[in-house]
């Protein structure tokens, strides 16, 4: 059965509309744990925009499930990465030239760059995932940089507009789920799931987790955290 990670970066932008000291992420990240969540994600971005570094060595020290840290491919980062050690790192973009088509890294330009940093943190024992499109050519470059886990990126299936169109981004998703589990590479899925798109996912057992973050959050304003948590893991285990 697949896990869910709870990205808990929502939480923190709230707290900074106003500067304030709540809501705590890491107060959001232990009821998510204790609402049955397999793991923690954040995206510790360079510009600090919600998540601090002190949220980060708090739940490092906090959590009792995994620590999943979202980052970019900067030197700043791996040093970030090296000193906190999170049980996994994804490498995202934030760069708008390291963007792919649908909103992951783009190996194809940047497998280089990329290879060295996941050498580097795996060298550290540090295992590394990497954000892609579910992409033939992309998921061949994310093999090749000797990553274990790619994260495929769910944002142009939720955001379609037309059944048909839809349809096509699934099948991207489903060939590429295929083509991961063939490479031997662990498979997590996310960017813009909510409680009615994690269902299209029924059958494809290859994929080891769902990482979910906006629409979790937004739910847990109406039903609270540990209700929303649940709601989602319930969802998963009729996959």
């Amino acid at each position: 059965m697949a896990g869910l990670a709870v990205k808990v970066n929502m939480v923190a932008a709230l707290r900074e509309t106003r500067k304030s000291a709540f809501p705590d992420p890491v107060a959001a990240a232990v009821l998510a744990e204790l609402a049955g969540a397999d793991g923690i994600t954040v995206h510790l971005q360079a510009d600090r925009l919600d998540i601090q570094d002190r949220d980060v060595r708090i739940l490092r020290q906090t959590i009792q499930s995994k620590l999943i840290l979202e980052m970019a491919s900067s030197t700043e980062m791996v040093g970030m990465a090296l000193d906190i050690k999170p049980d996994h790192v994804t490498l995202v973009p934030e760069k708008r030239v390291e963007f792919s088509a649908g909103g992951g890294l783009d190996l194809v330009v940047y497998k280089e760059e990329i290879r060295e940093i996941v050498e580097t943190l795996q060298n550290s024992g540090i295992p590394v995932g990497i954000l892609i499109d579910p992409d033939p050519e992309q998921l061949k470059q994310a093999h090749r940089t000797n990553a274990k886990i790619v994260e495929l990126h769910t944002g142009a299936y939720c955001a379609a507009k037309t059944s048909k169109t839809r349809h096509q981004e699934f099948l991207k998703m489903l060939d590429a789920v295929k083509l991961a589990h063939k490479l031997n590479l662990n498979i997590k899925a996310g960017h813009g799931l909510c409680y009615k798109t994690i269902k299209t996912f029924k059958g494809l057992g290859e994929i080891d987790e769902f990482s979910i973050g906006h629409s979790l959050i937004s739910r847990a304003v109406s039903t609270g955290m540990e209700k929303a948590v649940r709601e989602m893991i319930d969802l998963i285990r009729t996959l």
